[in-house]
């Protein structure tokens, strides 16, 4: 059996317009076969099937052909709302963050409200208690927002004053980050509330936590207790839609402080390990001058980095050396002097939240992967960066 040809001089006629002048054709038409039957279009009829407003792709077969059309692309993202909230949450999440530094919430924060994301769900809300009304707070996952007075640095008087927060919200859950405040408090807070503690949680889902134990050779899990400490760097951020963080106002009495108040004072930059370094700045094989990189990183306050190259050729310590084969980062900021970018250095600072680079090569890997880049010789942008921040210090 052969099936007749097509002739698509014919198939352009069935879609002609009759008109005057230029001609015109309809190819929304269905056209019509060698046999004068409609031809069917497979693609065309499955898109009119497809269920617009749907998260994932969904065909409702009851819907006749031709009856309804999906809505364009960009009208279904335009239509998806932009802020989650929830208005009546079934339950708290409650959060704890650590002494705000810089005006923003930290790594482990984020990854403590991302913990409290999972537990809580579409049902439950999660209310951050913070220093200060922090903008990332919405994106970071939290519903509600808590301000507490900053300077506390007592840690009983913070227990005593959370111990109160907790009875007049009664939540769920407690989640802290297990760092070197967070897990004091959180220690505090389990026995002042005679509730169990789980620190140190690496996987957390509402079925359950989980941590490593005995030399991390075996697993430990656990449906989740009152209060939990997150491990820092094991639980992913909030990455989904932004929640609300409407300010909740509570009647809590912040006691004053026991002991003399405490001033956190800063580590030297160039001192830091750049496993703990916040800001880095890394020189590459396409840097010489090796004393305006100095002084760079003094007048930044970075941690100085250097490439596997730099370090080979005794030009840094082995200990600045940036990527796999040397340290990996998860610094806020990173900024790529003279860095081709090798795979092994992109693995290195993956964890980086901000890239800046500066190379001649607009094609270079490191200009892909940063978010800001200058495409020039980082020889002449060093004492231009250097001449700024001079003429800023002046004008302050």
């Amino acid at each position: 059996m052969t099936r007749p040809r097509i002739d698509p001089r014919q198939a352009r006629e069935a879609h002609r317009v009759i008109s005057v002048g230029r001609s015109r054709f309809d190819l929304a038409a269905k056209p019509v076969g060698v046999s004068r039957r409609p031809r069917r279009d497979p693609r065309r009829e499955r898109a009119e099937l497809m269920v617009a407003d749907a998260g994932r792709m969904r065909l409702d077969r009851a819907r006749p052909s031709g009856m309804a059309q999906p809505l364009p692309q960009r009208e279904a993202a335009a239509a998806a709302p932009s802020v989650r909230i929830i208005e009546n949450p079934v339950f708290l999440v409650l959060v704890i963050a650590d002494p705000i530094e810089n005006g923003t919430l930290s790594a482990v924060d984020r990854q403590a409200l991302g913990a409290a994301r999972a537990l809580a769900g579409g049902e439950g809300g999660v209310v951050l208690c913070a220093e200060a009304l922090t903008e990332v707070a919405g994106r970071a996952g939290a519903d509600r927002l808590i301000t507490a007075p900053a300077g506390l640095s007592d840690p009983e008087t913070r227990a005593v004053a959370l111990e109160e927060l907790v009875g007049l919200l009664q939540p769920r859950h407690v989640i802290l980050p297990e760092t070197a405040d967070g897990g004091d408090l959180a220690r505090r807070l389990a026995v002042r509330l005679g509730e169990p503690l789980f620190a140190g949680a690496e996987q957390v889902s509402p079925r359950g936590l989980v941590r490593r134990v005995r030399g991390r050779q075996v697993d430990q899990r656990a449906m989740p207790p009152r209060i939990v400490t997150v491990e820092p760097d094991m639980v992913a951020p909030h990455s989904g839609i932004a929640h609300e963080a409407r300010p909740l106002e509570v009647d809590v009495r912040w006691p004053g402080a026991m002991v003399t108040p405490a001033e956190r004072i800063r580590p030297d930059a160039a001192s830091l390990s750049l496993a703990e370094a916040d800001f880095v700045a890394a020189v590459g094989n396409g840097i010489s001058d090796l004393e305006a990189f100095r002084s760079l990183v003094a007048a930044l306050g970075a941690t100085p980095g250097a490439s596997r190259m730099v370090c080979d050729a005794g030009l840094m310590p082995r200990a600045a050396q940036v990527g796999a084969s040397g340290t990996v980062l998860s610094a806020d900021c990173y900024l790529a002097l003279g860095i081709a970018g090798a795979p092994q250095h992109l693995q290195g600072i993956a964890g980086c939240r901000h890239v800046v680079a500066v190379n001649t090569d607009l094609h270079a890997a490191m200009i892909e992967r940063a978010e800001l880049a200058i495409v020039a010789d980082a020889q002449a942008v060093m004492p231009a960066i250097l001449r700024l921040l001079a003429e800023e210090e002046r004008q302050a």
